[in-house]
């Protein structure tokens, strides 16, 4: 079976550099993406079908199944029961992640309106981006006739990176487009 192109670009290319740059001494230092999770809220004053829209939507999207979340308190002043599901998440890892952040970064944010690159400062100080996505529809696996509510996403990509410059550097040479200061 063939390796993902970012997969590749990342052994050819991306290692190399990232060594040379901050002179990791040992090939286990350079940072990588370890895994990308994907989180869907759903409200849970919608109506019964929007949770299986949007595992519907993020099956087509990521290729794979996601687990439904569900509440684990009660909350009244939000209409919330104990075991209500109120959203979906899905992790991908190796190959999959590969093709996703490809989709990702090559296709769907290019389509948002207005892009002009995504925030460099969604680090959380531990060398992981987040992202969020107000519209499914970005996504070309999405068909546009068969949207009833525009449903946004949390994007999160782990890296095995200490800090946030270094996964700055990472995503930048896999091709993340962000925004200049």
């Amino acid at each position: 079976m063939n390796k993902p192109r970012l997969q590749l670009k990342y052994e050819n290319e991306v290692a190399g550099a990232l060594k040379e740059k901050r002179k990791y001494t040992n090939v286990h230092q350079i940072p990588k993406i370890q895994k990308i999770v994907i989180h869907m809220g759903v409200s849970a004053s919608l109506e019964k079908g929007a949770i299986e829209d949007a595992v519907r939507d993020m099956t087509a999207i990521t290729g794979r199944k996601p687990v439904i979340a569900k509440s684990r308190h009660s909350i009244a002043s939000f209409k919330l029961r104990e075991g209500q599901a109120i959203g979906c998440h899905v992790t991908l890892r190796k190959d999959v992640m590969y093709e996703f952040f490809d989709r990702l970064v090559a296709a769907a944010l290019p389509r948002i309106r207005d892009f002009r690159g995504v925030s460099p400062r969604s680090f959380d100080g531990r060398g992981n981006y987040s992202l969020g996505v107000n519209d499914q529809t970005i996504f070309p696996e999405i068909e546009l006739e068969k949207i009833k509510r525009t449903q946004g996403m949390d994007i999160t990509i782990v890296t095995s990176a200490n800090s946030n410059a270094e996964a700055h550097d990472l995503l930048k040479m896999m091709g993340m487009p962000f925004a200049e200061k």
